[in-house]
């Protein structure tokens, strides 16, 4: 007796020709299309591949819109050099004598080169501006050009249109929740609207190769706004986050079918645009000179304390602030930034305990600087050191760190990707660095040109920072 079916679909016969051994499927390099951002283009793991579609979603006011549009500038105008460079390699081959022949006289052309030909540019489609209001932010930031087309619309026919119509070498759309298809019942913005856009937009990327980057809006809890279908059925996730009260941006890839997820790329937000930070380790440390003297004028200020965080393949140096005042209310003030206020609290009660530090009855105020978060594990000890500096009025050289993990019981556990932290410190010009010792067994790490000095407890790390309760 044969099994009982529960669906409707049944096999049908499949020819050889739809499968292949591994093996024999050809092994190419794709040529990727370069965004104009190095650190865009490490996010995407090397550039954006033709045929992709690319989700970059953000708060709102975060910067977007503003970071593809000039993308979109920085692409078209590498059309227009491009073009520029190809047409002075033809006139100078026009002009190399190759003999008495006819063919020496035929002009070389390389088609169809006439104002009204539109294919091959950048196409930037807004579904939330007009195309006026994208010009004036294009002229702000410098992104004018040529070779970037510009169409308002948010009906999803006109768009595929015009994908098909102009055949773009990169297409941007802003956004996939203003974007509607009159064939599909919802509202802009709903489940079934969002679906139907990004499947709509994906098949006319695959059939023709043609890169999408598609806008993506966020909900209250930071969750790109529509169904769960739509991560899923892109190539790319790639979030833009930040403080708004800062100019930082960072962009991370959540998802990468063409590389790695564990990359970031930094950004520095103006009234120009946006930049790229190629070397974020200056925003989050304060100048010696910005930091004022102790009272021996000596340039290191009590309540600081730097520590290395790892995003990615990329470390980035941490300066954490206390400050510590007797309290006069009855529950004494913790206020944090960049610092989980939970992890603080634990930290302030091993302290007490292993450190010999009493910061109870203390009024704390703690931060980072430029809106680092200090939030990773392997800050802890950097935070413990900050606040029994600013308890003691001890303060640490500016060329020290601190990095490790506080347990319960006091014990400075490792954290990964060490070498990575200490490669950085040494580019920074960090001469000491406080590290947990390393496991049993373990090779420890050396790098040149920074003094590592392991330890195994908090109150050992508190000594060898010179803040310990004398």
């Amino acid at each position: 007796m044969g099994a009982v079916r529960t669906s409707r679909t049944e096999a049908v016969y499949v020819p050889d020709s739809l499968i292949t051994p591994i093996t024999e499927v050809a092994d190419h390099d794709v040529d990727r299309i370069g965004t104009g951002f190095e650190e865009f283009d490490r996010v995407l793991g090397g550039g954006i591949v033709p045929g992709s579609v690319v989700l970059v979603a953000g708060e709102p006011g975060i910067g977007k819109s503003t970071l593809l549009l000039e993308t979109a500038g920085r692409v078209a105008k590498s059309i227009g050099e491009a073009a520029v460079s190809n047409t002075t390699n033809a006139n100078t081959d026009d002009a190399a004598p190759t003999g008495n022949t006819a063919s020496n006289t035929t002009p070389v052309t390389t088609g169809n080169t006439t104002p009204t030909d539109l294919t091959g540019k950048v196409l930037y489609v807004s579904g939330e501006e007009s195309t006026a209001q994208v010009r004036m932010r294009a002229g702000r930031i410098g992104a004018v050009n040529e070779n970037l087309l510009l169409s308002s619309t948010t009906d999803l026919a006109t768009v595929l249109g015009l994908l098909e119509q102009v055949n773009p070498r990169l297409a941007i759309v802003d956004s996939a929740q203003t974007i509607t298809s009159q064939d599909v019942d919802g509202i802009a913005g709903g489940s079934t609207q969002v679906r139907e856009v990004a499947s709509a937009l994906i098949d006319v990327a695959k059939s023709r190769g043609i890169p999408v980057l598609l806008v993506g809006h966020v909900t209250k809890d930071g969750s790109i706004a529509g169904p769960r279908t739509l991560e899923h059925l892109v190539d790319v996730v790639c979030q833009f986050e930040g403080d708004p009260q800062t100019a930082l941006r960072m962009l991370r890839a959540v998802k990468n079918r063409f590389g790695p997820t564990d990359e970031v790329g930094c950004f520095d937000m103006s009234g120009e645009g946006i930049d790229e930070v190629t070397n974020p380790g200056a925003l989050f440390l304060s100048d010696a000179d910005d930091t004022g003297s102790n009272s021996n004028g000596s340039a290191n200020t009590e309540g600081t304390c730097v520590t290395f965080t790892v995003d990615g393949h990329r470390s980035l140096p941490i300066e954490v602030q206390a400050l510590v005042t007797n309290s006069v209310l009855p529950t004494p003030r913790r206020a944090t930034n960049g610092i989980d206020s939970n992890r603080l609290a634990m930290l302030v009660a091993v302290l007490y305990r292993h450190g010999k530090v009493p910061l109870l009855t203390n009024d704390l105020y703690i931060s980072t600087i430029a809106g680092g978060l200090a939030k990773e594990p392997s800050c802890d000890l950097a935070v413990a050191a900050a606040l029994a500096s600013a308890a003691f009025h001890a303060p640490i050289p500016r060329d020290w760190a601190a990095i490790g993990e506080i347990s319960l019981t006091g014990q400075v556990r490792p954290v990964p990707r060490l070498e990575y932290r200490l490669r950085e410190a040494a580019r920074l010009g960090f001469t000491h660095v406080v590290v947990p010792k390393h496991r049993r067994g373990a090779k420890p790490i050396s790098v040149d040109g920074i003094t590592v000095i392991e330890v195994d407890s908090l109150p050992r790390a508190l000594r060898a920072l010179g803040v310990e309760r004398k």
